[in-house]
């Protein structure tokens, strides 16, 4: 079986690629939990060294990467570029990680006890399509640092970065069956994963439905996870805010990746005594939005990844949608959707669901408390932006936003340096930041007794 990769700018083939079947899936489980008895046994200092050196391999094929991520996911080129040295830079983090995964010795009575921070043994890493190769690093790069052995499962439709950081990962001397990656179906491959005892955790972004199957099947098992889900984030701007900088930016805390991002701050709240100001600053600044081919250096948006995400996305904005305005979009080939401002009801679908696509909608709201109270009414908590001047009411705002990830006077979510997950349906567990291979091993605890 095999699956046919489209790019999403001109509908045209890119390649095609195999199916792994269950038996497949096994095989490679095998192999990865081979590698890692191996991988355990090295000294810190070089496993640290290989990755390091897996880091400079993806150093130096940046430009390889990003031109297979716009082919693949029609990413712009520039956002492709920064993607793949992503990858590079939590790398490089997480290989300083062998080094100092540090046990403790606790003071006792009768003897000296201490800990130790065991791997798990082979980690499944089930990725998404929106960010193919960013969001796999986030779950090998740490599981590899903690002595771990990864297989990992990238979506159908955006397999072919995570393919070729597996290669890189070979020529840069890591193991053989130490990473690997195994294209094919969710139901199949990943399901594999979810039952196959040797397989002693799951990190899985995606969908919350997929998410809560895949914590269903985990729980036979015992078997540790990590879920990052789904998304409704609020960006709240405040009447004492900077509006001409909050209207300038809110295209870009939404927009980009064509929307097609969990941390998309989809709902705009704005105090109703600057709401029509606001307005009128956000027309021009969605208007500047360049979309277009994602070859071009200056295309800030691209297309949407499949025609099927394209239809459900159309779905959310029916000809008698409440549409304030939009920006345009090429036509003809390519799955292509213009970015757009909605002002539905607060209880609308497009005001509760998760949309994934370049469709933003706007909102007014009375005070502080109602500011929280309509944030906080989502099934979702993973990421959002507050608006002022005021630095009490953003720490104040914060801290009673049910979300994971808070920017205030920005729309940055995500730094490898620090902790990334969500509240509520929007996951379980967290990724990245300095603690992120502790969440791959086991605390064991060792008691010697002193006569």
């Amino acid at each position: 079986m095999t699956h046919t990769i489209v790019n999403p700018a001109d509908e045209s083939v890119v390649t095609t690629v195999a199916a792994a079947s269950i038996e497949d899936a096994d095989a490679a489980i095998a192999r990865a939990s081979a590698a890692q008895r191996d991988w355990a046994r090295l000294a810190p200092v070089d496993r640290a060294r290989l990755l390091r050196r897996f880091a400079d391999a993806v150093d130096g094929a940046v430009e390889e990467l990003a031109v297979i991520e716009m082919r693949n996911s029609g990413h712009p080129i520039s956002q492709a570029r920064w993607e793949a040295g992503h990858v590079r830079d939590v790398l490089e983090y997480y290989s300083a990680s062998p080094e100092r995964l540090f046990g403790r010795q606790i003071p006792v009575a009768g003897g000296l006890d201490v800990t130790f921070q065991e791997p798990l043994g082979v980690v499944g890493v089930i990725t998404p399509w929106n960010f193919p190769m960013t969001i796999a690093a986030w779950g090998f790069a740490p599981a590899l640092a903690a002595g771990n052995a990864v297989v990992l499962k990238p979506a159908e439709w955006t397999p072919l970065t995570s393919m070729r950081l597996a290669e890189l990962g070979l020529e840069a001397g890591l193991p053989d069956g130490l990473f690997q990656v195994i294209p094919g179906q969710g139901s199949v491959v990943g399901q594999r994963f979810v039952t196959n005892e040797t397989v002693r955790k799951i990190v899985f972004t995606g969908s919350t439905e997929i998410g809560k199957q895949i914590m269903s099947g985990c729980a036979d098992q015992v078997k540790r996870v990590t879920l990052e889900l789904g998304g409704k984030s609020a960006n709240i701007v405040f009447a004492d805010a900077d509006l001409e900088r909050a209207a300038a930016t809110a295209p870009y805390g939404v927009f980009e990746n064509a929307g097609q991002d969990c941390c998309a701050r989809s709902r705009i709240l704005v105090e109703r005594s600057v709401y029509e100001r606001f307005m009128e600053l956000l027309e021009p600044a969605v208007a500047g939005v360049r979309v277009g081919d994602p070859a071009d250096e200056a295309t800030e948006m691209g297309p949407l990844v499949a025609a099927a995400h394209l239809d459900r996305v159309r779905s959310f904005v029916p000809d008698d949608s409440e549409l304030a305005f939009r920006a345009s979009a090429p036509t003809g080939p390519g799955f292509w959707f213009p970015p757009t401002v909605l002002t539905p009801a607060r209880d609308s679908r497009t005001a509760r669901e998760e949309i994934f696509g370049p469709v933003v909608s706007v909102f007014p709201f009375d005070d502080e408390d109602d500011a929280v109270r309509f944030a906080n009414a989502s099934e979702y908590g993973l990421s959002g932006s507050i608006w002022t001047r005021d630095l009490s009411r953003g720490i104040r705002v914060a801290r009673a936003i049910d979300s994971g990830n808070l920017s205030v006077n920005s729309h940055s979510s995500v730094r490898y340096s620090t902790p990334f997950g969500g509240f509520k349906q929007s996951g379980l567990g967290r990724e990245l930041g300095p603690d992120a291979p502790l969440a791959f091993t086991e605390t064991k605890n060792v008691f010697l007794a002193v006569d």
